[in-house]
């Protein structure tokens, strides 16, 4: 896949066109995607980043990064993707005006966009505008249900199988491994310790079946309150594996949630309990 940051860096063609922020690329966008490259080729995928809503002075926390989103598309197997910055400039152009200045500029001959998006200043635009503005525009009905807010309620929540069928693959959790406090290799499970950019979403503190670099995970989401913490730690201890993670980016699948998390009478309370989480991560299955 072709990633671009400005039209310029895009070959001169008449493209199909799909638009919007695709947050954590779900079910609903994959549909959208999906009649777009079958209407032909090149196709391309126009991405805002920031968040609009973010631009726009809204509190919203994501499920990807834009990295992590940029690896989803590609696997839905697009021709093209080119990053828009979003900035209130943009945000102040009217329909015609980002019509000439994007849409044109690349050659889009027809557009996919779901039924209900919207664009241009005060989200004036719409699929019906766009076809006023001569483009060939094939609105996508909306998949009921699945939408990046609704998957971060359901992930906040703690709700992961119900998120994985609104992504339609396992929702993650991502960061850098950072030196940590190193207690869990005391304890005959070390962990890594992921430093998670604060603009993505937290899941439900607790602890998790999942998996990373092709290992079973057992996740711990929380505050440790077992030795009285306070600071968000996410910790993937990954089963079988073998290596030095420090510094590695890390995606991390969660598959199931087993418990909460909690303090523990003793030190080998905890490991006895933690034994039996990774036993429960040997036997979780991956949500569809």
């Amino acid at each position: 896949m072709i990633v671009a940051r400005t039209p310029d860096e895009l070959v001169a063609a008449e493209r199909t066109v799909t638009m919007g922020s695709f947050d954590g690329v779900h079910r609903a966008h994959r549909q959208v995607i999906e009649a777009a490259r079958s209407v032909g080729s090149p196709t391309t995928v126009v991405t805002f980043w920031p968040h609009p809503r973010i631009v726009l002075g809204n509190r919203v926390k994501l499920l990807s990064t834009l990295e992590r989103r940029l690896e989803l598309l590609e696997e839905t197997g697009i021709d093209e993707t080119l990053v828009v910055e979003f900035t209130p400039t943009l945000a102040r152009l009217t329909p015609q005006e980002f019509a000439d200045s994007l849409l044109r500029r690349i050659g889009t001959r027809s557009i996919v966009v779901g039924s209900n998006f919207r664009f241009g200043r005060a989200a004036s635009g719409d699929a019906e505008t766009l076809s006023e503005l001569g483009f060939d525009v094939r609105p996508v009905p909306l998949v009921g249900g699945v939408s990046s807010s609704e998957v971060r309620r359901l992930l906040e929540a703690g709700e992961i199988e119900a998120a994985a069928r609104l992504l339609a693959r396992p929702p993650e959790v991502e960061g850098t491994v950072v030196l940590g406090n190193q207690r869990g290799g005391t304890l005959g499970f070390p962990t890594a310790n992921l430093d998670m950019s604060p603009e993505l979403v937290v899941p439900a503190f607790g602890i998790y079946a999942g998996a990373a670099l092709d290992h079973r995970a057992a996740i711990s989401i929380g505050v440790n309150p077992h030795y009285g913490g306070s600071e968000l730690r996410i910790e993937p201890y990954l089963l079988d594996f073998e290596g030095d993670l420090y510094g590695r980016r890390l995606v991390v699948e969660l598959w199931r949630r087993l418990r909460d998390e909690r303090a523990f009478e003793s030190e080998d309370d905890l490991v006895e309990q933690i034994a039996r989480d990774v036993e429960e991560t040997r036997a979780a299955v991956r949500p569809a």
